[in-house]
């Protein structure tokens, strides 16, 4: 059909000259007419290989600028702006050059929106979680070395965990813990020094004991090795839509393990909740949540001081 339309054309662009084909001679007609109407397929085609490349830029760049402001929604607590932003990002998940990616950001988004619902119920976090843990699962289906996505997911699978074991429902939040750990594993194979994979080890840590390979010493440990290890790595990357973050999350984590430990150190946390604004100045949590309740902790230790005796 594409050849018959292409002869149709250029009969109308040599009639439209003036000419006639039928007062062509026979040799003029075949050793012009076909050459021509084989160069229009290869225009054709070139054509639709520019369209299909410019398209793609296109996807990559509203790709680009959502994940942009996912990762602003989380820092500012926005977690209607996170689900829309989820929704958004679903026209370029099946696109074949950046769609492991796009499930990743659609995946974080569900992720972090689960992390800001303070007052969100336990249905609701888990459903987030549930989306997020899809997404991650899907771009590791599309990318089976993408080790940020199995972090993610494994993240996600223990705070389903937890939610499951503050409900009393052990045996799912069994199940859900024991799914994370071969993806860490893999995770710890490929990339043992991804600051975003020492994060979350950390926060494992944190909330285990030693006898299952935590505790809170080791995991204030692990948050100091994902800094150093995200500053030698130069971490952050020129592809908007390959993840880089993590130092600012460190910073808090600092925050708030040296305040939350069994000995805390609300000086010391203060100084890493600075570190994480003066990254990220308009972080929701660090500036109305996590740095409050430092200087109430400060406080506190400085009327104690002044009370006890000499």
């Amino acid at each position: 059909m594409r050849r018959n339309n292409i002869a149709l054309s250029f009969l109308a662009v040599v009639l439209a000259a003036g000419f006639s084909v039928r007062s062509c001679p026979p040799r003029v007609r075949a050793s012009h007419l076909l050459p021509t109407v084989a160069f229009s397929e290869e225009s054709v085609k070139s054509r639709d290989a520019i369209l299909q490349n410019s398209n793609g830029r296109n996807a990559r760049k509203s790709a680009e600028k959502i994940v942009s402001q996912i990762q602003r929604a989380d820092y500012e607590g926005d977690r209607d702006a996170l689900k829309r932003l989820f929704d958004e990002m679903e026209k370029f998940a099946d696109d074949q050059s950046i769609g492991s990616k796009v499930r990743y950001w659609r995946g974080f988004a569900m992720w972090r929106r689960a992390f800001n619902g303070t007052s969100a119920s336990g249905n609701e976090l888990e459903l987030d979680l549930q989306l997020a843990v899809r997404e991650f699962d899907m771009a590791i289906g599309a990318d089976p070395a993408f080790i940020d996505a199995k972090v993610a997911e494994a993240s996600c699978l223990q705070n389903l965990g937890a939610l499951r074991f503050i409900a009393n429902d052990l045996a799912p939040a069994r199940e859900f813990m024991q799914r994370s750990f071969p993806l860490l594993k893999d995770a710890e194979a490929a990339q043992p020094n991804n600051p975003r994979l020492l994060w979350v080890l950390g926060a494992y840590q944190f909330y285990n004991p030693a006898k299952v390979g935590g505790g809170q010493a080791l995991a204030i440990e692990t948050y100091h090795k994902g800094l150093m290890a995200f500053r030698a790595s130069n971490s952050k990357t020129s592809d908007a839509l390959t993840p880089s973050w993590g130092e600012p999350e460190l910073l808090m984590s600092l925050a708030f393990s040296n305040l939350n430990k069994k000995t805390p150190e609300p000086a010391v946390a203060e100084h890493y909740a600075q570190r994480a604004l003066a990254l990220v100045p308009y972080w929701h949590y660090v500036r109305d949540q996590l740095l409050p309740q430092i200087k109430d902790a400060l406080n506190r230790n400085a009327n104690e001081s002044r009370t006890s005796p000499q």
